[in-house]
């Protein structure tokens, strides 16, 4: 099995996701570890000197206004109790997760990347919290986490079941089946944690679940722009188009981001197709949903590319609050509002500052303009099924039925696939400013990120259907035009048909298309060319 160590700055999408799907093992680099152990020593160092400390010496929330113990001068027994007691039943009451539990190699996604923006040294939890989070990646221990809840100003009612399973609570799947977290840490041979500090707040106050859904999220779109290229060439040789508007002189005039590049890989699908003879029955222009596409691609892979930037950078930073920074540099230290955050202990320096790093608004953003994108998406594809059905735009029999077939042939598919994109409109409506105060008014705003990567997901599944009907479209109008005469089709189009009418076949009478149209979707997740 490949390996990987973790450095807390250089986890790219693709390596994180091999270890959620248990292909690959996680060290972690000394001089991470040596991070982690001096932010831990910072943070207690800050304590006893009666530095304030947000989750440590005073409350969270509502309750940062209470003070939970004294600390100047002296880490007793007492003291270390008490701040094991407030961190224990911190992670049970911030457990309040609801629905469904999250997929496993979610859950192991979002364990990975919280683990690695622990390693940037900023979250001061013990040594045996980055521990715990390695052995449950490479031993196979995975927490049940509920998949809703979350408000996307951090995910802290459902990552706090990671740290119930760590304290021998709660539930998670190991081996095959589900057990008890005490178990689970029996049979790994593992120590239960005792939390102390900051290791509560740290556990549960991360955006790891709401990324975990995103990086997904952006999986799932990037297979399917990659087959979007040769679904519209086929629908554009099945419909008998201009190939135009892809042509590099009209695209040079208007140097947009990836547009160049987008209508290159579409004229490169239809390289060697009959679309670029002359023929007279070919209509100057076709209709918008035809013309507009370079766009609406370009602007997905653009958006795409946001998100992907948006996700390295959260997944390789620290997204803790307050940050606990070794060797803080001293800006505005003159300041005694600012001098307050500095430590200064025996054998380490820096500070502890109050922040909002646990924003999620750039990944939120992000997760909408991508889904807004696919709904552009997803409009041009019904457009494009319509068409196809129409004899006038075609040239072909009416919803592309067979001369001996008397029945609705295509007819009908106009039905399903416009509800899809009625629930698509809904999906991709922004959900980040839908949000309520909570905590006494402390918590009065929020990014939805979860529900935004959730809608993602959905709305990609959705785009996969409606594009397998488009394909039954397109291949369908290809076949009645072979009736006439062989055409030739493009270098990419060509095997792309071939290999689709393995699985769906031409139709010549109604049928069942529930059938056709989920074998469609199915054919278009896997297509690899």
């Amino acid at each position: 099995m490949k390996s990987i160590v973790l450095d807390g700055s250089s986890l790219s999408l693709e390596d994180a996701w091999l270890v959620a799907e248990e292909a690959m093992k996680i060290s972690i680099s000394a001089k991470a570890l040596k991070r982690v152990e001096r932010s831990y020593e910072l943070l207690m160092a800050g304590a006893t000197s009666g530095t304030p400390v947000y989750g440590l010496t005073v409350g969270v929330g509502l309750n940062k206004d209470q003070k939970l113990f004294d600390a100047s001068g002296e880490l007793s027994p007492e003291v270390m109790k008490a701040s094991e007691n407030f961190n224990r039943s911190m992670l049970r009451s911030h457990s309040a997760g609801v629905g469904a539990m999250m997929p496993d190699h979610l859950s192991r996604l979002s364990m990975v990347i919280r683990l690695n923006t622990l390693l940037q040294g900023q979250a001061a939890v013990q040594p045996a919290v980055v521990a715990l989070y390695k052995e449950f990646l490479n031993q196979g221990i995975t927490p049940l986490i509920p998949s809703r809840g979350s408000m996307g100003e951090a995910d802290i009612m459902l990552a706090s079941h990671v740290g119930l399973v760590m304290m021998g609570e709660w539930q998670a799947n190991y081996q095959g089946e589900t057990i008890t977290g005490k178990e689970a840490l029996q049979k790994a041979g593992l120590k239960q944690l005792t939390p102390v500090g900051k290791d509560g707040l740290a556990i549960l106050s991360t955006n790891s679940v709401s990324t975990a859904y995103a990086i997904a999220g952006a999986r799932k779109v990037r297979q399917t722009l990659a087959v979007s290229p040769l679904v519209f060439g086929l629908s554009l040789e099945g419909l008998n188009g201009n190939i135009a508007p892809i042509l590099p002189q009209p695209i040079k005039v208007r140097q947009f981001p990836l547009l160049k590049e987008t209508a290159e890989t579409m004229r490169e699908a239809l390289v060697g197709s009959y679309l670029w003879e002359l023929n007279k029955k070919r209509p100057l222009q076709d209709p918008l949903s035809y013309r507009t596409t370079v766009y609406t691609l370009s602007e997905a892979q653009r958006a795409l590319v946001d998100l992907d930037e948006m996700l390295t950078i959260q997944i390789n930073s620290s997204d803790d609050n307050p940050s606990v920074i070794d060797d803080a540099e001293g800006e505005y230290k003159e300041f005694d509002q600012v001098a307050q955050y500095f430590v200064e202990g025996d054998t380490i320096s820096g500070g502890i500052f109050p922040s909002a790093n646990f924003e999620s608004l750039p990944v939120a953003l992000a997760v909408q303009r991508l889904s807004l994108a696919l709904g552009h998406i997803s409009h041009n594809i019904i457009q494009r099924c319509l068409r196809l059905e129409e004899a006038e735009f075609t040239g072909l029999p009416r919803f592309l039925t067979v001369p001996e077939n008397k029945g609705h042939g295509f007819g009908s598919l106009h039905v399903p696939i416009v509800a899809l994109h009625g629930e698509i409109m809904s999906l991709a409506n922004p959900i980040s400013l839908n949000v309520q105060p909570v905590a006494g008014g402390v918590e009065d705003t929020g990014t939805n990120t979860l529900q935004a990567a959730q809608r993602l997901l959905e709305i990609n599944e959705s785009i996969n259907y409606l594009y397998g009907v488009e394909l039954m479209h397109a291949s369908q109008a290809i076949d009645l035009r072979m009736e006439e005469s062989i055409l030739p089709l493009g270098k990419e189009t060509k095997p792309f048909f071939e290999a689709y009418r393995e699985i769906v076949s031409f139709v010549k009478e109604d049928r069942i298309f529930t059938i056709d149209i989920e074998a469609s979707k199915c054919f278009l997740e896997n297509y690899q060319y």
